[in-house]
């Protein structure tokens, strides 16, 4: 049996997706579903698995022994907005919980694949290397960050990571992110802006080494995701990892090539950022993808030319958009 927490979520049930793809159903989802007006529950309905269990029950069932034949925890579930300001609730949701779940697999030769994040990174002044040697000198920018970046530390202190991995997604779009509001992808956010309006509104630029709309990130489909995460569920492969294509690019690139998927010329417009993000803006990411290469992961990623392409036209455009295990497109 298979568990993902936050398998209702964005990756967690694009995982789901993937494993449902290679045949597995004996799947908990460990999530809650919030709100009907998030719609959340729809990312899990062409999806097939056994049961979703609360998040809030979850710890006292891995305490009680409640759950059994468990072989991996996939662990998805973490409040992941960059905007919290709710300290306490971070160190909580994703640094408490985690822990809980970490220990339980150690105690039980559960393989765990957990999400931290590339907002461990802060400015990238210290670069986006994932060797864990590197970790004490980054320094995040936000709660959400520090949060992700003091279970890394707590994981390799307790030796968690001699089996474990950890995982450090860059700029994840692609479908089933629908629920996630401000914090969806500029595709999503970029397609209904030029189905409304004909035209899509980027950041402009406040550093004048960058011009408006080349500000840089690492994207990466979510679908590449899963190859990743299933890659390290079928190999002995520990440690943190990033989580990118390995390139760069800019949000002009990203949002011209959502025009180019509607077969409609680009129209951007630049408005200029809030005060309030101007000092914790990152203006470059790129994933350093060799250590994963190096441990054997081989397979070829996703231009954003062809994955926003996919999600695009396979998925945005449709009236079914969510990721189904019948008529998956790869």
């Amino acid at each position: 049996m298979i568990i993902i927490t936050g398998g209702a979520g964005f990756i967690g049930s694009a995982m789901l997706w993937a494993l449902n793809r290679r045949g597995e159903e004996n799947i908990i989802i460990i999530d809650d579903l919030g709100s009907t007006a998030t719609e959340k529950w729809r990312n899990l309905s062409g999806l097939h698995f056994d049961d979703v269990i609360p998040i809030d029950l979850f710890p006292d069932l891995l305490e009680r022994g409640a759950l059994t034949g468990i072989s991996a925890i996939i662990h998805m579930g973490a409040n992941s907005s960059t905007t919290e300001t709710d300290a306490d609730h971070l160190l909580t949701n994703n640094f408490g919980y985690s822990k809980k779940i970490a220990s339980f697999c150690m105690a039980h030769d559960v393989r765990l694949i957990y999400a931290s994040s590339a907002a461990t990174y802060g400015d990238g002044s210290n670069g986006y290397s994932d060797d864990i040697q590197q970790l004490d000198k980054l320094r995040p920018l936000n709660m959400y960050g520090y949060s992700k970046q003091l279970f890394d530390r707590w994981a390799i202190k307790n030796n968690i990571l001699d089996k474990a991995v950890g995982l450090k997604f860059f700029n994840v779009y692609g479908p089933n992110e629908y629920h996630k509001g401000d914090m969806s992808s500029v595709v999503y956010k970029a397609f209904h802006q030029i189905q409304e309006k004909g035209s899509v509104r980027l950041f402009q630029s406040h550093r004048p080494d960058y011009k408006n709309g080349e500000q840089l990130r690492d994207f990466i489909s979510v679908k590449d995701c899963t190859r990743i995460m299933m890659w390290l569920l079928e190999n002995p492969a520990a440690g943190i990892f990033n989580v990118g294509s390995g390139e760069a690019r800019s949000f002009k690139d990203l949002a011209t090539a959502t025009f180019f998927a509607l077969g409609k010329e680009p129209l951007i417009e630049y408005v200029p950022m809030p005060e309030t993000l101007r000092d914790k803006y990152q203006y470059y990411t790129c994933a350093d993808m060799t250590k994963l290469r190096q441990a054997g992961f081989s397979e070829p990623l996703t231009s954003i030319e062809d994955g926003v392409c996919d999600y695009v036209q396979h998925y945005l455009s449709t009236d079914s958009p969510y990721l189904e295990y019948r008529n998956s497109s790869l």
